[in-house]
């Protein structure tokens, strides 16, 4: 095997469907960098396919004959640790497995390509191969160790409280009625925010979320957060106001924008273009917030593929807020955090489990001032 060809990424398919695995297969086979190893219809033959092939990245469905995707892949998290993107029909069923396969391990979700009169074989082959090339780049989870978030909803008769966390909760900042926390996040995003959310209190500044997922996964993604943390988590809606204690999260397939009517902050929808390849993109929200809010936002950027978020923060950073990236250790991917450093928007940098307690001490700050 030559030099090149041993530079390859080296892909494993599994699927059930027979066209989506040529489908696939196609897609990936148009750019030299990636090589396309196997195929599988079922966990059973993938299974003696990665031991077999040993892939670095695999892409999987969730719903499959003879055993699910996601307990498929748990033992493989736990046995044969592998890159895995999920690539998944989007239904709410399947959204909802999707995002149980992020918690097990999985880097990245993506929905089934599909041949349509609307976009050519090529536009569908370059979001195929950039989302590869970015798993094949990304920190594999530690095997055989994927976080369970510990709920903490307040319990009868202790309100804050929960049974086992590994770190306290500070329950109290008073009124936070004027700052806004904003948040860019993409591929990995989904379980660092689970990692930052349910440590900070129920009455958190009001916070606006880019999370980079495909339409109706965010509505399931941010129920699910809603059960894990002590402030309100949902979808975000056109015309929403931003409260304390309250988390918005950009709808997949819309971008979202900050505005502001008197002393009121409320968040605006539109399906302008994408952005960075992106929508929602989150550039769109923080220049929003730096227009808007100014010194008295916080803004976060965390672990993702390309550039978006960057040139948001360093205009937030300009109208005087603060701002925290993820550093290199901590991120599956560290892409969007590297970029808004370089640029100079970022005023600390911090490893994931440092970033609630940092964003707690600036809000305290703030509210003092």
């Amino acid at each position: 095997m030559s030099e090149t060809a041993s530079k390859k990424i080296r892909v494993l398919i599994v699927d059930d469907s027979s066209i989506i695995r040529t489908l696939l297969t196609r897609l990936l086979s148009t750019d030299p960098e990636i090589e396309v190893i196997g195929t599988a219809p079922d966990p059973y033959v993938a299974r003696e396919k990665l031991i077999a092939l040993r892939p670095d990245v695999m892409t999987l469905d969730v719903e499959m004959p003879r055993m699910d995707g996601i307990s498929f892949l748990e033992k493989v998290m736990e046995h044969f640790p592998v890159r895995t993107v999920i690539i998944s029909s989007l239904s709410t069923l399947g959204s909802e497995t999707a995002l149980r396969a992020l918690a097990a391990g999985a880097i990245d979700v993506m929905a089934k390509p599909a041949i349509d009169v609307s976009r050519s074989l090529e536009a569908m082959s370059a979001e195929v191969v950039a989302r590869i090339k970015a798993v094949a780049r990304a920190r594999l989870p530690n095997a055989g160790s994927a976080q369970k978030p510990v709920p903490i909803k307040a319990t009868a008769g202790v309100p804050g409280q929960t049974a086992a966390s590994s770190a306290p909760v500070k329950r109290s900042l008073a009124r936070t009625t004027h700052q806004v926390l904003a948040i860019a996040s993409s591929t990995g995003g989904t379980e660092a925010l689970k990692r930052i959310l349910p440590r900070l209190p129920a009455d958190i500044p009001g916070t606006v979320i880019v999370q980079h997922m495909p339409p109706v996964f965010t509505k399931t993604y941010a129920d699910h957060l809603n059960t894990l943390c002590q402030c309100e988590v949902r979808e975000a809606v056109d015309g929403d106001r931003v409260l304390p204690g309250q988390v918005l999260i950009a709808p997949g397939g819309f971008h979202m924008e900050l505005d502001r009517s008197g002393a009121y902050y409320y968040v605006r929808l539109h399906q302008q273009p994408p952005l960075h390849g992106v929508r929602p993109a989150a550039d769109y929200l923080l220049k929003s917030v730096a227009k808007f809010v100014g010194a008295n936002a916080v803004g976060v950027i965390l672990t993702g593929m390309g550039k978006d978020g960057a040139e948001g923060l360093l205009a937030m950073k300009q109208a005087g807020s603060f701002n925290i990236a993820q550093d290199e250790q901590s991120c599956v991917v560290y892409g969007m955090p590297k970029v808004a450093v370089e640029l100079g928007a970022i005023h600390e940098v911090l490893p994931l489990d440092s970033i609630a307690e940092t964003l707690l001490d600036q809000f305290k700050r703030r509210e003092a001032a």
